[in-house]
C-alpha cells in the first residue's frame, strides 16, 4: 500500500508579534507572544520507501533544515524536534516509540539539522502516542502560540485514534485546529486525516514544498477581518453591534468586539489569528451566525453580512397610575414557537427586519403580529384597563371568560378557590362573562352565569348573592 506524507499544524494563539486577544479578551500583552513550532518527525521503516528518486526521509529532512534555516532569524520564534518510529525495529511492535530530540530554543536551526542527520527510520507509526507526548514539549505558557508540525507517510499503526486526541488537545487549548498535507498519497487516504483539521494533498516533491511554506507563512502571517453589516440593498448602514468570533473546537470565546463603522461607512480591520476555526455570531436579535468562517491566512478579509434592523417600541397607554403595574411583552419570530425575548412596556429593542409575534401579558393576553422594517419604527401598544370588581358573600368556584364576536367564550381568569370576598382585577375592555358555583351547593345545575363589560378607566360591579 502506498503511504504518504502528513504534514499536522496546530497552532494556539496569534501569530508572531501580533497582539493576542487574551482568553475571551482583546487585550494586548505588555510584551510579543513568543510562537513555537515544533516539528514531529515520522521515522517509521515506511518512510525508507522511495519517492522521485529519493527515499521519502531524505526528502523530509532536506526540507525541513530548508525550512528551520529560514526561520532562523525570525524574532520571538522557538523552534523544536520530535521523531517517532527510530529508537525501535518495527519487529519489535513499539508503540511507545517516540523522543524529544531537540527541545525548544531560539535560533536553533543548527541543532536541528545535525539531529536530522543522524534519525534512520525502522520501527512503527505511533502518531496518537506522540501527539499527547508532544503536548508536554511545550513549555507551561499561557501567552505563547503552540505550532505543531507532523511529518508522516502513513496513518496510525498502533489502534491510537490521533483524531480523537487532536480534537481532545484543541479542547483543552494544547494545539488549535491542524493542517493536513497529504504527500504522495491516494485522495481517498487522505480522507481518514481530514478529521485532524485542514487537509492538502500534495502528490509530488514540489507540491510538497510548496504547501509545507505555505502553513508555515500562514502560521506566520499577520490576519485581519472587516466584517460589514448592511440594509436588504447591500448598503453598510449598520453598526454597534456586538460580535462574538467563538472557537469551534472549543466553543469558547477567542474575541469579543462592538462594531466599527468609520464616517465612510468602513469598518475596522480586527486581528485574527486565521489558524484557528471559528463561528462568528453578530448579536443582533435574533442573533446571525456564520458557521465555519472562511478566513484567508496572511491577507485583509473582508466579510459582508446582511443585518437589516428596525425598532420595536413598547409603547405603555397615557395613564395616570397602570393598575397593571409594569406589562411585559413576549416576542417571538414569526412561525416560531422558541421565546426570542421578553420586555417591559416603554421599552425599545432594535430587531432584525422580519416578521414578529408579540404577546402582551395583559389580561387577557393578546397577540400583535407586526412586521419591521430597516431604520423604521414599529409600536405597539395596547387599550387602558378597566376593572373587574365582585363581590360575594358566597365560597366558590368561578372562573371569567371574554365573549368573541362568534358568540364563543375563551377562559381568562380563576377565581380563587373558595374565595368570598371583594375581588378586583384589571382588564382589557371588552364582553366577559363570570360563571360560579358556591361551595356548599349540592349540584352543578346550580352554577350561577353572569355576563358584564369592561370599559377603559372604569370600574364594572359584579355581585353573587346567596339565595
Amino acid at each position: 500500500m502506498r503511504r504518504l506524507v502528513v504534514v499536522l499544524c496546530w497552532i494556539v494563539g496569534l501569530a508572531v508579534g501580533m497582539a493576542a486577544p487574551g482568553y475571551a479578551q482583546n487585550v494586548a500583552p505588555e510584551k510579543p507572544r513568543v510562537t513555537r513550532i515544533l516539528f514531529l518527525l515520522d521515522a517509521s521503516g515506511s518512510m525508507l520507501a522511495p519517492w522521485e528518486g529519493q527515499a521519502r526521509m531524505d526528502v523530509a529532512k532536506s526540507l525541513l533544515a530548508k525550512m528551520v534555516d529560514s526561520l532562523n532569524a525570525y524574532p520571538n520564534l522557538e523552534l523544536g524536534l520530535r521523531a517517532y518510529g527510530h529508537l525501535h525495529d518495527k519487529s519489535e511492535n513499539n508503540c511507545e516509540d517516540s523522543k524529544l530530540e531537540v527541545p525548544f530554543a531560539p535560533k536553533n536551526a543548527a541543532a536541528i539539522k545535525n539531529r536530522l542527520k543522524t534519525i534512520v527510520p525502522q520501527g512503527n507509526t505511533p502518531i496518537t502516542y506522540s501527539l499527547l507526548q508532544s503536548a508536554g514539549d511545550f513549555p507551561t505558557d499561557k501567552t505563547a502560540r503552540n505550532v505543531l508540525i507532523l511529518i508522516t507517510d502513513g496513518l496510525e499503526s498502533c489502534k491510537g485514534d490521533p483524531c480523537a486526541t487532536s480534537v481532545a488537545l484543541q479542547r483543552k487549548r494544547v494545539f488549535l485546529k491542524p493542517f493536513v498535507i497529504g504527500i504522495g498519497a491516494e485522495r481517498e487516504f487522505g480522507k481518514q486525516l481530514e478529521c485532524l483539521g485542514h487537509y492538502y494533498n500534495a502528490a509530488d516533491v514540489k507540491t510538497f514544498r510548496t504547501i509545507l511554506n505555505d502553513v508555515v507563512a500562514q502560521t506566520l502571517a499577520k490576519t485581519t477581518v472587516a466584517i460589514n453589516l448592511t440594509d436588504e440593498a447591500g448598503k453598510p448602514v449598520e453598526s454597534n453591534v456586538n460580535m462574538t468570533f467563538i472557537n469551534n473546537i472549543t466553543a469558547q470565546p477567542e474575541y469579543n468586539y462592538v462594531h466599527y463603522r468609520d464616517a465612510q461607512g468602513k469598518p475596522d480591520a480586527l486581528d485574527i489569528d486565521a489558524l484557528q476555526s471559528y463561528d462568528l455570531v453578530i448579536n443582533t436579535v435574533p442573533p446571525v451566525r456564520q458557521e465555519n468562517l472562511q478566513i484567508r491566512p496572511g491577507k485583509n478579509n473582508i466579510l459582508t453580512y446582511k443585518t437589516p434592523q428596525g425598532t420595536l417600541w413598547l409603547q405603555s397607554p397615557n395613564l395616570t397610575a397602570n393598575p397593571y403595574g409594569t406589562v411585559q411583552a413576549v416576542i417571538r419570530q414569526a412561525g416560531k414557537d422558541n421565546t426570542l425575548l421578553a420586555l417591559p412596556f416603554g421599552a425599545r429593542q432594535k430587531l432584525l427586519a422580519g416578521n414578529y409575534e408579540v404577546e402582551l401579558l395583559t389580561l387577557p393576553r393578546q397577540i400583535r403580529r407586526i412586521t419591521v422594517k430597516q431604520g423604521q419604527e414599529t409600536t405597539v401598544t395596547y387599550p387602558a384597563p378597566g376593572m373587574l370588581n365582585i363581590i360575594s358573600d358566597l365560597k366558590g368556584y368561578g372562573s371569567v371568560y371574554r365573549l368573541n364576536d362568534d358568540e364563543s367564550q375563551t377562559w381568562v381568569y380563576n377565581l380563587p378557590d373558595g374565595s368570598s370576598s371583594k375581588v378586583n382585577v384589571a382588564m382589557q375592555p371588552g364582553a366577559y362573562r363570570l360563571i360560579f358555583r358556591t361551595k356548599n351547593a349540592i349540584g352543578s345545575k346550580f352554577t350561577d352565569v353572569r355576563n358584564f363589560t369592561i370599559r377603559s378607566g372604569q370600574t364594572s360591579s359584579v355581585s353573587i348573592f346567596g339565595k
